[in-house]
């Protein structure tokens, strides 16, 4: 029996629960069908959506961005990253290019990509140059890195890695004193490479119900129900709402070959901090291909402390969950895709950017401070 969107709305509407539950849905496409759909307003009101850190655009280490800049300008290279990453600003002087794409019209050779074979084509096209791959992603992306490192590569293509699990930031949330959500929607991309049993710890550590979900309308509003129904039956379990593509086990080559060519360890978080075990690197079996061993340090270590946003910018907070897109300070204010000031505005990922592209023009936290002024 096929179950659409309308099926599922009416039978959340049916649980009829009347206490206010808040659900995080990790990913940031998760984030855009939500808006796509305008399935907030359609829930019923007593189910509130909040977006997590879904967006590796948005959480890649500001002395990340620098050092690849930096590797642009100053070394004969060609850079390639996947194209959101060419907007991500970072904190220098305004005489100073702040993005990639700023450091690209500084004279930098700088190409965007959409997919690793495009890296390894650019480096075929041009044996006698360096070319080094700004690879920034979560496990979805990092996987495709991996087997194109296993399967080989090039002699002069290197790789300057920015990879995250996804994971680790939820736990993080979870273990703090108040992770603000009572259920969460797990990412079914994420889950497609690393098993849905990636998120029992939810469950089991926590107690607190989670469901896979895929992309589509119907499986996002199948896990919303799912996890609604755990809260009100008391039943709490993982629940794989997308199981035409989420196998268990995940994809156990693609698993294989990240273990084969990365290393997990403690990492940065742009305007985070350290989360442990959340980082892959580099295996020295591919120092070879390691763009920060074969070439000089461009990397800034006083730019390595928590808050690496732009002054005035509440990206953070918005990734963590802790306050919805338009109640950043900036805003639709000095902050919008054309001129973004932080990242998540940048990315089709970055919750600031979705909201802003669904229609949402209002400033929540002018709004708020008006009435306090007023009062």
């Amino acid at each position: 029996m096929i179950r659409d969107a309308r099926y599922w709305l009416d039978a959340l509407r049916d649980l009829d629960m009347k206490r206010p539950v808040r659900i995080m849905n990790v990913c940031g496409g998760h984030e855009r069908a939500i808006s796509v759909a305008g399935l907030r307003g359609a829930l019923p009101g007593n189910i509130e959506l909040v977006p997590g850190p879904g967006c590796p655009v948005c959480i890649c280490p500001e002395e990340d961005v620098f050092e690849a800049i930096q590797l642009a300008l100053n070394e004969d290279i060609i850079l390639v990253a996947f194209g959101d990453m060419l907007r991500v600003p970072v904190n220098v002087p305004r005489r100073d290019p702040r993005s990639l794409e700023q450091a690209r019209a500084a004279g930098a050779d700088i190409r965007p990509i959409a997919s690793p074979t495009d890296a390894v084509r650019i480096a075929h096209d041009n044996p006698s140059r360096k070319v080094v791959f700004f690879a920034a992603g979560f496990e979805t992306t990092t996987a495709p890195v991996a087997a194109m490192l296993a399967e080989g590569v090039p002699d002069n293509l290197m790789v300057l890695l920015s990879a995250r699990l996804t994971w680790p930031a939820v736990a993080m949330l979870l273990d703090s004193e108040s992770p603000g959500f009572d259920g969460l929607i797990a990412p079914g991309h994420v889950s497609t490479v690393m098993g849905a049993e990636e998120w029992q710890f939810v469950v089991d550590k926590h107690g607190i119900p989670a469901a896979v979900a895929g992309f589509r309308a119907d499986t996002l509003l199948a896990a919303m129900y799912s996890v609604m129904r755990q809260l009100k039956s008391g039943h709490i379990f993982l629940d794989n709402c997308y199981p035409e593509v989420v196998q268990p086990g995940g994809n156990l080559l693609a698993r294989t070959q990240l273990d084969t060519v990365m290393l997990v360890g403690d990492a940065n978080w742009r305007g985070v901090g350290v989360i442990p075990n959340s980082g892959f690197s580099l295996r020295p079996e591919f120092a070879a291909h390691d763009a920060r061993l074969a070439f000089p340090s461009y990397a800034d270590d006083s730019r390595k402390r928590v808050g690496e946003m732009p002054p005035g910018c509440d990206c953070a907070k918005v990734v963590l969950g802790k306050i919805y897109p338009n109640e950043c300070r900036l805003y639709g204010r000095a902050c919008t895709p054309r001129k973004p000031i932080g990242p998540c505005m940048v990315s089709d990922e970055g919750a600031c950017r979705i909201w802003w592209s669904a229609g949402h023009r209002d400033n929540r936290w002018e709004g708020k401070h008006a009435k306090r002024a007023a009062g």
